[in-house]
């Protein structure tokens, strides 16, 4: 039984290292990135080696996500969660230890309180910016400076999962997960096409499929004339759009 965030992705990416866990598309500048298992876990090391070996951070502390949905937020999130720190979703602003966000939240951005702040401009091909907005540091470039595999203190189903106005711990995460996986129909081996325009909430586009054990198709900016033909070439089980 799955308790915590890291212990659900372990064992997504460990039922198939090499499958396709996340398939990024956006069909307003044609990307597309498909991330197996391994290659998430890959990023998701990396993520927890800057905010522990990097930056300092300790079990419990904060790290606020200001950004839409994404592959590299997902890679984040699940960074942050196998860091053992709290990750808050961009509610109200309030103190931090580290922040990311992108080029065009920054003012959003300026209202939180963090002393390390990353900028990522969720480019295609893991792109870095040309120039991050001052004060930041460029979160594609600096990730991947970190180790590839990352052994820190076991996270508890206990310990804090989400910050900010609504505090919740691994367990409750993973349990409100499951409820959601259960409503939107979502169950194990299935590949969830998902229009993230309708589910922003990284409860349904990343974590319930995780906890029920399915894989994902994410979309944004959705053409709705692909659709089909996308859910045939991804077989695709389930689709939310």
């Amino acid at each position: 039984m799955k308790t915590t965030i890291p212990q659900a992705f372990t064992e997504a990416v460990r039922r198939d290292p090499a499958a396709p866990l996340l398939t990024w598309y956006d069909d307003a500048t044609g990307d597309r990135t498909e991330l197996s298992g391994a290659t998430l876990d890959n990023w998701v090391s990396k993520t927890a080696n800057l905010l522990v070996d990097g930056v300092g951070l300790g079990h419990g502390d904060a790290v606020a996500l200001l950004l839409p949905p994404h592959w590299q937020t997902a890679a984040l999130l699940l960074g942050v969660s196998a860091a053992g720190l709290a990750v808050d979703l961009g509610g109200d602003p309030q103190p931090v230890e580290a922040l990311f966000t992108t080029p065009e939240l920054v003012d959003r951005a300026a209202s939180w309180t963090s002393l390390d702040r990353w900028a990522t401009g969720l480019l295609p091909l893991a792109m870095p910016l040309r120039t991050p907005p001052p004060g930041y540091a460029d979160y594609v470039t600096e990730v991947r400076n970190h180790g590839d595999h990352f052994r820190g203190a076991p996270v508890a189903p206990a310990d804090r999962a989400l910050a900010g106005p609504v505090e919740l711990s691994h367990h409750e995460v993973i349990g409100m997960a499951a409820d959601r996986a259960a409503e939107l129909g979502i169950t194990s081996g299935d590949r969830v096409l998902i229009d993230v325009t309708l589910y922003p909430d990284p409860a349904d586009w990343l974590l319930a499929p995780l906890v029920a054990d399915a894989s994902i198709v994410l979309c944004a900016n959705l053409d709705v004339s692909k659709a089909g033909a996308r859910a045939t070439t991804e077989k695709v089980t389930v689709t939310l759009a």
